[in-house]
């Protein structure tokens, strides 16, 4: 295998604001199925027609952040999608 910067594995923490609709969580988790992967930590929180979810993955391929993130804002129902790379994480992955 060759030395490529999209398969080094990076820590990852997907937020995203959506309406509250049934069957909104497994709609954000298949961005993460589909590819084989599955998140280490999920959050999810109801404020009043809102759901906010934080999807943490503590190690993934690089090259699959800006895809799933792209997939997550296709969700039906979101509003709005944020990754960030915290340090903590990217020091354990």
């Amino acid at each position: 295998m060759t030395d490529c910067p999209d398969h080094d594995l990076v820590a990852a923490r997907f937020l995203v604001t959506a309406e509250a609709s049934p069957g909104l969580l497994p709609r954000l988790l298949q961005p993460l199925a589909k590819r084989d992967l599955t998140a280490d930590a999920v959050l999810a929180r109801r404020q009043g027609d809102l759901v906010h979810t934080e999807m943490v993955m503590e190690a993934m391929p690089a090259g699959m952040v800006h895809l799933v993130a792209g997939n997550l804002g296709q969700v039906f129902g979101v509003l709005d999608v944020r990754v960030e790379r915290p340090a903590a994480l990217r020091a354990a992955a």
